[in-house]
């Protein structure tokens, strides 16, 4: 058991900050970004030792998104006194987040079927494209965001049981579940503002 938590410290290390992460995130806490930015930074270790390609370079993107997601929320808090609102996805934005998922979905297939040796390039891609379009929808407070996390890391468990990242595959069984949960939360926060308004 020892030499297992010696073996995986960054992976264990990694996946319990995600978990602080997920527990922010549903609490709106802005704190979140600090957590989020942290756990990206140890992954993209996991993720290259894993030959995880796409989702180690998801990690940098991350790290960027943390810091662009901190400004997004301290912003609107600024800007209005009050928390940046949950809000819900307009038709034209979805379009435009669906197209764009696509796109980075075939750009990251080239890449790791050309460029590397990745194992799982179809399920790498995919997740990581949606991942994208998630976490960017989470910096402008979009609701819609959870069932974008709910379809990923249900694939991405069975990724990560396949190339034996067992800590990281018990932390996407667990975001499975806690999307659920975050829907549930933003959507009485969502539901909330209509009243005050």
């Amino acid at each position: 058991m020892l030499l297992y938590l010696s073996q995986h410290l960054i992976e264990i290390t990694g996946t319990l900050l995600s978990l602080v992460y997920l527990y922010l995130s549903i609490q709106q806490r802005i704190s979140l970004w600090i957590f989020g930015f942290l756990s990206s930074a140890l992954y993209i270790v996991v993720f290259f030792q894993s030959k995880f390609y796409a989702d180690m370079s998801l990690q940098v993107y991350y790290l960027v998104v943390s810091v662009y997601g901190w400004i997004s929320w301290k912003k609107g808090k600024a800007d209005t006194g009050e928390d940046l609102p949950v809000r819900k996805t307009t038709m034209h934005q979805g379009i435009m987040l669906t197209s764009l998922t696509i796109a980075v979905f075939f750009i990251y297939y080239y890449i790791l079927t050309v460029f590397t040796d990745s194992p799982v390039p179809i399920g790498d891609s995919f997740t990581t494209a949606l991942s994208i379009t998630a976490t960017w929808m989470l910096a402008k407070k979009m609701i819609e965001h959870w069932f974008v996390w709910i379809v990923v890391d249900a694939v991405a468990v069975g990724l990560y049981v396949y190339r034996g990242l067992y800590p990281t595959a018990f932390l996407f069984i667990v975001y499975s579940v806690m999307a659920i949960v975050g829907w549930v939360q933003w959507k009485k926060s969502l539901d909330a503002q209509k009243l005050i308004m």
